[in-house]
Order: structure tokens, then C-alpha cells, then sequence
């Protein structure tokens, strides 16, 4: 990062950080910061630079220019081309932090498989027609910690999630159980992958009992079902890839995930759903 770039970029949001925190983030020592204030006069920000600066660190600079953009629009009415915004974002480095691919992990033995009825059909007309689900690693606390979700294709809503220690049978029908309870859907496609815990006589047994049809993957097609795959891409990338290799607790991995699901569904914007958040969505069409 250019030295006049990150004395301006701290200079803009001193008034709301300490300037120490500001630097830590930007992995800048405090003494090479006051010298390059002593060398570089700041520039001054342009109205519109200084608001794209503020919609980016309010969003922990997770949205890139098209999402910044339709902001800029929505709420304070700026209708910009978003290669204006795209090279403001370029400009002081804040564009949107690009996600890892996602680790996979080995399935075991197979019990029961059913057809790939979605067949990539990530559409639907109505909340609880189709959901998908998957579990994903969280290798970030003490110990190594599993995350089964199940997300609405209507809107994108996460309908249900649970965290544990393993990634058994119970975490996928405790999870499941949970998305029955709140949503109580009628003619339900639910779609996974292959895993053991998806082919299982336990949670066959449990989506038949509420009339639920499954639908599995191809096996080893991780794009059969893209959608919860990306999610958990997301989710890693926003949530944990800032925290670097730091140590960290498990109670502090919990903490991660609930605030970014409960910010997933409540706050942040989608292009699928006309820039609105999940929730937002759906009560539009309620």
C-alpha cells in the first residue's frame, strides 16, 4: 500500500478508531505511520471517495464495487458508475477479500443414496420449496469444531445451523429437527451431498416421516450443490480470514458464526435479491 494511501485511509477514520487499532489492521508500524505523515501532506477526500471509504469499513470490507454501488444508490440516492466506485476501492486497496477454496472432507459409508432431483435448479417461487444443506469444517479454535447448515433457495435464508464436535449423525438431524421445527414446510425438496450422514438410514428415515423429499448430489460434484458450498466459502473467508493464524477460543468460534449468520439474514445484501438482505427479501414478498 502506497504511503499517501495509508496515511489517507487512517487520517478518515481516526475519528471513529484508535489510530493504534487502525495501523495493527493495516499491519503498519506506528513509527513508519508518523513518518510518512511528516513526509506526505494528505490529500484531501472527495466527498464521494470519503463515503465509498465508509460503506466498505462499515461492511468489514466484505461487498465489492456492485454492492457498494447499489448502496450508494438505495440509500443516499448517488447514481455512479461502478467502475467510479471500482477504482475508488482499487485506489485505497479495500476492495472485498477474495475466499479460499473450501477444504473438503472424506465421507464414510454410504447407506442410503437418492437421485439428483435439483439437478443444479438453484431457483425457487416460494419460501420452503427447496432447501440445501451441507457441514463444513471449522478448524480455527482449540479443537476442531463442525458447522451443518441448511439455507432456503428462495431468498438465500439460512434457515437452521448447528455447531459441535463432530460431524455425526446428530449434528444433521439435530439441524434438521431445528429448520422443521421453525419453518413446519409442506412439499419440501431438501438437497445434499453424498456423506455418510446425509445417506443414513437416521436422517432418510426423519425427512420421509415429515414428508420431505431428498435429493443428493453426483458424487464428488461439489457444484450439484454450489449454493451452501459458497456460503460456507463466505463464511470462512468474511468471518475467519481477517483473524489470521491467531489462537483463538472455542467459545470465540461460536461467537463468529452466530454474528455472521445473524448479519447474513438480517444485514447483508445480495445481487440475487435485488441488493436486499434474506430477510429483507422475504418480507417484501410476504
Amino acid at each position: 500500500m502506497e504511503p499517501q494511501v495509508v496515511v489517507q485511509v487512517v487520517e478518515s477514520l481516526a475519528a471513529k478508531y484508535k489510530i493504534t487499532d487502525i495501523l495493527c489492521a493495516l499491519g503498519i508500524p506506528k513509527a513508519t505511520y508518523y513518518r510518512w505523515k511528516k513526509k506526505y501532506k494528505v490529500i484531501e477526500l472527495t466527498p464521494l471517495e470519503q463515503l465509498v471509504i465508509k460503506l466498505c469499513e462499515e461492511n468489514s470490507f466484505h461487498y465489492g464495487h456492485r454492492k457498494i454501488k447499489a448502496i450508494l444508490n438505495r440509500k443516499y440516492g448517488i447514481n455512479v458508475n461502478r467502475k467510479t466506485v471500482q477504482k475508488i476501492m482499487q485506489k485505497f486497496q479495500i476492495q472485498c477479500q477474495v475466499k479460499k477454496k473450501r477444504q473438503k472432507y472424506i465421507s464414510g459409508e454410504s447407506n442410503i443414496v437418492v437421485p439428483n432431483i435439483l439437478n443444479r435448479n438453484f431457483t425457487a417461487s416460494r419460501s420452503n420449496e427447496k432447501w440445501v444443506t451441507d457441514i463444513t469444517y471449522l478448524p480455527y479454535g482449540s479443537t476442531m469444531m463442525y458447522l451443518s447448515t441448511i439455507i432456503d433457495l428462495y431468498n438465500n435464508e439460512i434457515v437452521a445451523y448447528k455447531i459441535g464436535m463432530s460431524q455425526d449423525i446428530n449434528l444433521v438431524l439435530d439441524t434438521l429437527r431445528d429448520a422443521i421445527e421453525t419453518r413446519k414446510p409442506v412439499g419440501l425438496l431438501l438437497h445434499s451431498d453424498q456423506g455418510s450422514v446425509y445417506t443414513s438410514y437416521s436422517y432418510q428415515k426423519l425427512a420421509k416421516e415429515k414428508g420431505i423429499t431428498t435429493s443428493m448430489s453426483r458424487k464428488g460434484n461439489c457444484h450439484d450443490n454450489a449454493v451452501i458450498e459458497s456460503f460456507h466459502s463466505s463464511l470462512k473467508s468474511e468471518g475467519f480470514n481477517a483473524q489470521g493464524r491467531a489462537s483463538m477460543s472455542n467459545s470465540k468460534v461460536v461467537q463468529i458464526v452466530n454474528q455472521y449468520m445473524y448479519r447474513y439474514n438480517h444485514v447483508r445484501i445480495q445481487e440475487k435479491l435485488n441488493y436486499l438482505s434474506p430477510l429483507e427479501y422475504r418480507g417484501q414478498a410476504a
